[in-house]
């Protein structure tokens, strides 16, 4: 096919300016998929194979909760505050399936992503004002995953950070490459490294043997210090992505094509399956790396290791042996790998959703990589960078959440699939919440 994207971000359906799609528009590989769920959606498929061709999109969308930029926040906030945050954590993946739930139910019940439902309801300042913001989110997000690819391929093998940045770009554009002989095998790909990554922190988590009582006494809300507030945004903005929230819209909007409301409702159901799946297996990650930080760490009085992702390495080969240093290493270069390519497909969906333009995948990958690429170059500690990167994350989330909210609540755009009151006011509390961290944040780091 000609189409060398997972989804076409263009409007389809009823709420768009085409037909919606059917089999015969999949990309290659996908027309079995699109068979399967037609049958589970009409009833003719049981138990675990009625769910399997639904599972993906969030599976893609979860990548970047485990990026890099998560090991450095969770690693940072238990190796200095222990299991204080651990509340922080368990938040913010609830927060991540609510969101992600909105982004996917957008795309099923308009046919457009929300960079083209941001397009087609505000005016145009506000439209150019919103694609900046989104493209400088993206720019961070790829600093904290290219990275953290580099980082990986360095601990693990000794090679120079520049070296394994070029090896890590060379990685990226094979990885996309994928998209060109269908979307199932980019998500099973994806799903593949995230499978790498809980494989190698269940096996830490084994070998740190943490209290459950002491993760237990993280449930109960506190900060510490401005340190510790600071962390929490950045462990915030590292799990709540805003370039995700733009990317799962499209990832659903035409991947199984389904037109009548009740088949919409049925679609939305399984889709809701895959959100819960595949966030509760991200935040497990992100609880894990922050309890092997305070129990190997926190408790031992190395409350700077977390600081510095080469440290946590070494650490960790020193404290808990039985090569938990490769595992950590395997961990890092899985998440940087996948989570960079997403980052990528995801600024596609922004500027083709926003401005109707896109560029090539291979001249896109080169403009987000060249930030992280000039970082290493001049030798800008790393890992400083991966924090603070977190940090632009956290600010650019209301950007994204904000318009998600005002579109999902509108009854001409979702259909039968708009907010419930209920819904719509707690994802409302949501965005003040992280607006009013951001606001404290600024009030902590301008006022000294």
């Amino acid at each position: 096919m000609a189409n060398d994207r997972p989804q076409r971000a263009q409007p389809s359906g009823t709420a768009g300016d085409g037909a919606a799609p059917g089999p015969a528009d999949a990309l290659p590989g996908d027309a079995l998929v699109l068979r399967a769920a037609e049958q589970s959606l009409a009833g003719h498929r049981r138990g675990v194979r009625r769910l399997t061709p639904f599972l993906g999109p969030a599976f893609v969308a979860a990548v970047a909760y485990v990026d890099p930029g998560n090991f450095a926040t969770n690693m940072a906030g238990g190796a200095r505050f222990g299991f204080l945050l651990v509340w922080v954590v368990v938040l913010a993946t609830l927060m991540s399936m609510l969101i992600q739930s909105l982004s996917a139910k957008l795309g099923i019940a308009s046919g457009m992503n929300l960079a083209e439902a941001c397009r087609a309801r505000y005016r145009r300042p506000v439209v150019i004002g919103l694609w900046i913001q989104a493209e400088l989110v993206a720019m961070a997000t790829d600093v904290a995953e290219f990275i953290g690819a580099a980082l990986g391929l360095h601990l693990l093998f000794g090679l120079p950070l520049l070296p394994s940045a070029l090896l890590t770009a060379v990685a990226a554009f094979a990885i996309l490459g994928l998209q060109s002989r269908g979307v199932r095998r980019f998500e099973a790909v994806i799903a593949g490294f995230v499978g790498v990554i809980v494989l190698a922190f269940g096996a830490q988590v084994i070998l740190a043997a943490p209290s459950g009582a002491d993760v237990v006494s993280g449930l109960v809300p506190g900060f510490d210090g401005t340190g510790s507030v600071l962390l929490a945004v950045g462990i915030i903005g590292a799990t709540v992505m805003p370039h995700v929230i733009y990317l799962h819209s499209a990832l659903t909007q035409r991947r199984i094509p389904v037109t009548d409301p009740e088949s919409k409702r049925r679609l939305f159901r399984f889709e809701m399956l895959d959100v819960i799946i595949a966030m509760t297996i991200a935040g497990l990650v992100n609880l894990s790396m922050l309890v092997i930080a305070a129990t190997v760490f926190n408790k031992a009085g190395m409350t700077d290791v977390g600081d510095d992702l080469g440290a946590v390495y070494n650490a960790l080969g020193t404290t808990l042996g039985s090569h938990a240093e490769t595992l950590f290493g395997i961990a890092l270069l899985a998440s940087g790998l996948s989570s960079s390519s997403v980052g990528t497909l995801a600024g596609q969906v922004v500027m083709d959703g926003f401005l109707r333009r896109r560029i090539p995948v291979a001249l896109r990958r080169l403009i987000t990589m060249a930030p992280a690429i000039i970082i290493i170059a001049i030798g800008v500690d790393p890992v400083v960078a991966l924090v603070l990167s977190q940090v632009v994350l956290a600010f650019g989330i209301p950007f994204a959440l904000i318009p998600l909210i005002h579109v999902t609540r509108d009854t001409a755009v979702m259909g039968p699939l708009v907010n419930r009151v209920g819904t719509t006011v707690v994802a409302i509390a949501i965005s003040v919440l992280i607006i009013a961290m951001n606001i404290i944040l600024i009030a902590l780091i301008f006022g000294g």
